[in-house]
């Protein structure tokens, strides 16, 4: 791990983290736009809309917020570090300091936390004096693809960012286990703006698919606004009756029945 100590390594830190975090984006991005939107003929009709709604350029246009998006978590990612450095987090190497059960614990309760933090902070990005500052960016791509994924406003990004750096400093988490909630958001993010359904047919009302948000679930929120504000899991939709009622009926369609 690199030593913060002088601005010759805070720089390249700062280089390190975004290219990380951009090539993650770039990364899960470009996979899963070519095995399950390009592939698809519905890409055809998603481009056909982007041209009818005057945003044929809309994917450069997302790419562009997106490395705006990563300086931003990469200005916080070198601050969670050198406070690590000074002993401020909770960051912790040896997998035994908390045990192993802790381990999976801790992920579970961080995204648990973080759904928390954005459904509600989504709601109120949706506030009419709120929206056009912070969330329209991300509104701009009404129909989404996998690179819709990062593409906020910085003050959208601030604001989706400080949650899980904040939880470093009250919360004991192993280094890997940041990594992987990390690695975790940017593979949702992209899954939930494919705008083509890779979840099995039904899978909507299965025991753990209810409760998980994917393409369908999300590209409602997009066309219709007032709906489906979670993150990763839906019960906050659900407990507070914003999940879409066209939700199931939309999944139906765009879901692919097994031949077997």
């Amino acid at each position: 791990m690199i030593q913060i100590n002088s601005w010759f390594t805070l720089g390249l830190t700062a280089l390190l983290f975004f290219l990380t975090i951009f090539g993650r984006y770039v990364l899960f991005s470009l996979v899963f736009w070519w095995l399950f939107t390009r592939s698809k003929s519905g890409y055809q009709a998603i481009r056909t809309a982007q041209r009818r709604s005057g945003k044929s350029n809309q994917q450069w246009r997302e790419i562009g917020w997106s490395a705006l998006t990563s300086l931003v978590f990469t200005g916080i990612a070198v601050g969670v570090m050198l406070a690590y450095q000074r002993g401020y987090t909770k960051i912790y190497t040896d997998i035994h300091s908390y045990g192993l059960i802790w381990y999976p614990v801790s992920i579970s309760l961080v995204l648990l936390i973080h759904e928390t933090y954005y459904y509600w902070l989504h709601r109120w990005m949706h506030k009419p004096g709120v929206y056009k500052w912070v969330h329209k960016t991300h509104h701009d791509s009404l129909i989404t693809t996998p690179w819709s994924a990062f593409s906020f406003h910085p003050l959208e990004s601030t604001l989706q960012a400080i949650v899980i750096p904040a939880l470093t400093f009250v919360l004991p988490l192993h280094s890997t286990a940041v990594g992987l909630i990390l690695i975790i958001m940017t593979l949702s993010g992209a899954i939930n703006h494919l705008n083509v359904e890779i979840y099995p047919h039904a899978f909507d009302r299965h025991w753990l698919g209810r409760w998980l948000i994917g393409a369908t679930h999300h590209s409602l929120h997009h066309s219709q606004f007032r709906y489906n504000f979670g993150l990763y899991f839906t019960f906050w939709d659900k407990w507070m009756k914003t999940e879409s009622p066209d939700f199931h009926q939309l999944f139906s369609q765009k879901s692919v029945k097994s031949d077997h």
